[in-house]
């Protein structure tokens, strides 16, 4: 799996709409953070756009995609936001030149289908983290949600442990393997085509916004009967965001599907639709530990990576 190389002072980024319009004012403000960690920051031709004609929509989001990995001068790309739509875009992708043109692909929700496709298809390591206008805005932005970003001008390993949240292990025990995962709706959405989650000997990270307990077991089963669970090494529980009283009863749920798993599982992991929303590389290695319980994610980027010609 190819690694992007870091970002520095001075680098000029994309931000891009690929699941749906951003909000322009927060767009702006999480903008300015960017700028602020010393980015040139350009906005891709369509993140506003909004269309009637789901196929015009496609190709516009489709563009601001590859226009943005085809430009040499952009060292990273960073989504607004989530919504939906991109398994639709990702059929059109051209991922053999985004191999020839590794960098920085940052995001999550629904862009958990791009993720996971630009892995397969690119060998590229993809990035699991917060979006420009729905989690660096002014409102919901955190100190710790927006140095998650700073991995990626150090290169430094991550190390999640009870430290930044109290993490409860489900089943114990120690699993090693690539990371992958994200959102479970992408997830289940994507079991039978050809951007289904290579789960094979890997640590699977699970978040879910505003789904009830009932859908959330039945999406855990889906993928269990779909073998995704045969051979995984661990399972990383991010955040599932729900109303109080639904949110016990999806704590009843992972509690009672992984109660007799066997590989190791740990809850209460802010990534996700969080605050602090912490990113994590996909397509490394980690180890996922329960004594005690810690997650420990090799860096995204490489000093060795370079950027080829479109």
């Amino acid at each position: 799996m190819n690694k992007p190389r870091p970002l520095k002072k001075g680098d000029q980024v994309a931000i891009i709409a690929p699941a749906g319009p951003a909000d322009k004012e927060q767009l702006t403000q999480g903008k300015r953070v960017l700028e602020e960690m010393g980015l040139d920051v350009v906005l891709g031709r369509h993140v506003f756009d909004v269309e009637d004609d789901i196929e015009t929509l496609d190709q516009k989001r489709l563009s601001d995609l590859h226009e943005a990995f085809r430009n040499p001068a952009i060292s990273g790309i960073f989504c607004a936001n989530g919504g939906f739509g991109t398994a639709r875009i990702a059929p059109m992708i051209d991922y053999a030149m985004i191999k020839r043109n590794p960098k920085i692909f940052w995001g999550y929700s629904d862009i958990t289908y791009l993720l996971n496709a630009i892995q397969k298809f690119s060998d590229l390591v993809t990035f699991h983290g917060p979006m420009v206008a729905s989690d660096l805005n002014d409102e919901e932005r955190t100190r710790e949600t927006e140095s998650s970003i700073l991995s990626l001008f150090t290169g430094e390993p991550l190390t999640y442990d009870s430290r930044r949240s109290p993490l409860n292990p489900i089943t114990s025990g120690t699993g090693e393997g690539r990371l992958v995962g994200g959102n479970l709706t992408l997830l289940t959405n994507g079991l039978g085509t050809p951007y289904q989650v290579n789960a094979d000997e890997a640590i699977l990270l699970i978040e879910e916004v505003q789904e009830p307990a009932f859908k959330v077991n039945l999406m855990l089963t889906h993928l269990q009967q779909a073998g995704v669970f045969d051979t995984i090494k661990g399972v990383v529980v991010g955040h599932f965001q729900a109303e109080p009283d639904e949110y016990k009863n999806i704590k009843k749920v992972l509690q009672d599907f992984f109660a007799r798993a066997s590989f190791p599982v740990v809850e209460n992991f802010q990534i996700g639709h969080c605050q602090p929303n912490y990113g994590v590389p996909l397509g490394v290695n980690a180890r996922l530990t329960t004594s005690p319980s810690r997650l420990e994610v090799d860096a995204g980027v490489s000093c060795f990576s370079t950027n080829g010609g479109g």
